[in-house]
């Protein structure tokens, strides 16, 4: 339960990051902040991330409650030793929140942190979408690592050669 202050926390630097841009840039703006590789252009993403559209703002929505309720289950039944599991899936349930937040108030998702080179370029995206990223990789590597350390505990004792000539 001591990583839960990471959804409160990842919540409030997304929504905060949000408004900022908000109010102090134009809807479409583009400012260079690495030359033309990174760029803070302000948008509004009515589909889901990426840019993919399913269907209505209220598909969305409805999606990302379902969704949010399914990570809200894991972490709750997550082993509770297994610190990084439980890391991971509060920085997931912290970034579907200030995506939520945002389709609940707008209909649909501020973006504004833009990759690439030229026309070739990442969909923008905001904070909420790296910490659902991060934690998604790291929720990975937490299930590798328990079932590597399962099929171990769960293998059968190996003795040494002079062992098994002593038990004859």
């Amino acid at each position: 339960m001591k990583v839960l202050w990471l959804v409160p926390a990842t919540l409030a630097v997304d929504q905060i990051s949000k408004q900022i841009v908000m109010h102090s840039m134009i809807l479409h703006e583009s400012i260079p902040v690495l030359g033309d590789f990174i760029r803070l252009t302000y948008i509004h993403n009515p589909g889901a991330a990426f840019g993919l559209n399913l269907g209505s703002p209220l598909l969305h929505t409805l999606v990302s409650i379902v969704a949010l309720g399914a990570l809200l289950w894991l972490f709750w039944t997550a082993p509770r030793d297994n610190r990084l599991m439980r890391f991971s899936l509060s920085l997931i349930l912290g970034g579907a929140l200030g995506n939520i937040v945002d389709r609940i108030h707008l209909h649909e998702v501020v973006d504004f942190f833009d990759f690439g080179i030229g026309h070739t370029r990442w969909p923008v995206f905001n904070f909420a979408d790296s910490f659902v990223t991060v934690g998604i990789f790291l929720l990975i590597y937490a299930y590798s690592r328990q079932d590597q350390t399962q099929a171990t505990e769960s293998e059968p004792e190996t003795s040494s050669p002079e062992e098994r000539i002593a038990q004859g």
